[in-house]
């Protein structure tokens, strides 16, 4: 059963990868976690449940994935999917825009601190610049700005593992 598995998490990867959909974006879809994908992915055997999600998402049945029938892939985004992956990218943004408004206020109350225990050396500025790192790499993730292991990342490396074998 775990060549039947390999197959699975093939076309599980390569119908997600043929989507551009990230894995937390399959899971999002989906309803299953992304660990679960993870597993999925890396060839352990999915249950019942999962496979309906799955291929629910994909449009596909359930012998489509698990190679049971020659699979037909569904090239066409479906409106219903473009709405999804459109809130989801919205979502990404909310909570950019959440977090910058906490970075706001943390940095606030860390100057105010600041200038009442220590006034002659500004040592809220490290926390300043160290949060504003990070909050510049949510915010070009959340814009898709810049994607570094996405999706695209993701397909290149299946190709690449494909054509090796």
């Amino acid at each position: 059963m775990k060549n039947g598995n390999q197959d699975l998490n093939m076309v599980v990867k390569t119908l997600r990868l043929q989507r551009g959909w990230s894995q937390d974006q399959l899971s999002q879809l989906s309803g299953l976690s992304v660990r679960t994908i993870q597993r999925i992915e890396k060839g352990s055997a999915p249950g019942l449940e999962s496979l309906k999600s799955l291929a629910a998402v994909f449009g596909v049945s359930i012998n489509d994935l698990q190679g049971e029938n020659t699979m037909t892939v569904q090239t066409e985004k479906s409106d219903n999917m473009a709405e999804k992956i459109a809130e989801i990218r919205v979502n990404k943004i909310s909570h950019f825009y959440k977090r910058s408004i906490r970075y706001g206020a943390i940095i606030c109350v860390l100057f105010v601190i600041n200038v009442f225990t220590n006034p002659g050396y500004i040592w809220a500025v490290w926390p300043l610049l160290g949060l504003g790192i990070s909050l510049a790499i949510r915010g070009l993730d959340a814009f898709g700005i810049v994607n570094w292991f996405g999706p695209e990342w993701e397909k290149r490396q299946l190709d690449k593992q494909l054509i090796d074998k």
